[in-house]
């Protein structure tokens, strides 16, 4: 039986600066985003677009800030908004973990509507651009999540080779959930989306793709992790997360819809081809 290791959340302090791993993992999140995004630009079809290495730096501060206000806010008001309430002092304590995926995702759509206005870009070619780049800068974030010994999964059958037991939890053996969605939702969806992205596609299905792969890998992973909480529907529950990933279900078959209906698709065919 495993047993969670419980490392110390502190990765390491310089005087009276405490650098946790979680922020690390952040760290570690946007220097992806830069690496994976210097290696898209090569793309032949990605640089003929005009995108530079320039856009990239540009796009990283407009990201953290969509990132960190909007997956903490996400966290306030999707998951836990009576402890806020009660704690309004705690909303801004992002060093104890507590961020959510599709808050952090509201955000950077904003905050990309707000550099592409700047910028003269359309969002759906800059979400077009960067969805490959965000999968594994989310598997960051998860693995911070196990470090930090958060989002512990529900009780697994004890013969389960990984089953594993968290000390701060109780000595039941549990899935380690946040390796399961490090692998699937974060791991997993970069390999698919990148090499779906590797070709020239209509405007929206990239980032339709990315929607929608996320949406159904998230929804599978959560029935290994302990819920925030359940809704009730008809006399179906499920989780928070669950719920939140449905729309992102939807979302991306619309937009992978219209991507396909689209007139200018005949013209992505013909390159294709070619």
């Amino acid at each position: 039986m495993l047993i969670h290791p419980m490392p110390d959340p502190i990765a390491f302090s310089l005087g009276p600066l405490h650098v946790r791993w979680y922020g690390l993992m952040y760290l570690l999140a946007f220097i992806q985003f830069i690496w994976v995004g210097r290696i898209r630009i090569k793309q032949p079809h990605i640089a003929a677009d005009g995108w530079k290495k320039e856009d990239l730096d540009d796009m990283l501060f407009y990201g953290v800030l969509g990132v960190v206000i909007g997956g903490r806010l996400g966290q306030v008001f999707f998951y836990d908004p009576v402890f806020y309430f009660h704690n309004p002092s705690q909303i801004m304590a992002v060093w104890n973990g507590g961020m959510s995926f599709h808050g952090g995702f509201l955000g950077v759509l904003l905050a990309m509507a707000w550099w592409g206005r700047k910028k003269g870009r359309k969002l759906m070619d800059i979400m077009d651009f960067i969805a490959p780049m965000v999968p594994l800068g989310y598997a960051a974030g998860r693995l911070g999540n196990f470090i930090n010994a958060e989002l512990p999964g529900r009780v697994a059958d004890a013969s389960l080779p990984w089953a594993m037991i968290w000390p701060n939890v109780d000595n039941l053996p549990r899935h380690p959930s946040p390796i399961y969605q490090m692998l699937v939702d974060g791991i997993l969806l970069f390999i698919i989306l990148w090499i779906f992205s590797r070709k020239p596609r209509p405007r929206m299905a990239v980032a339709g793709m990315f929607s929608l792969l996320y949406g159904c890998a998230r929804f599978f992973t959560e029935y290994f992790r302990i819920p925030d909480y359940n809704v009730t529907f008809e006399g179906i529950t499920i989780s928070a997360g669950q719920m939140l990933s449905i729309p992102m279900v939807i979302l991306g078959i619309i937009l992978l819809v219209m991507a396909y209906r689209n007139p200018h698709y005949a013209g992505i065919k013909n390159k294709l081809a070619n």
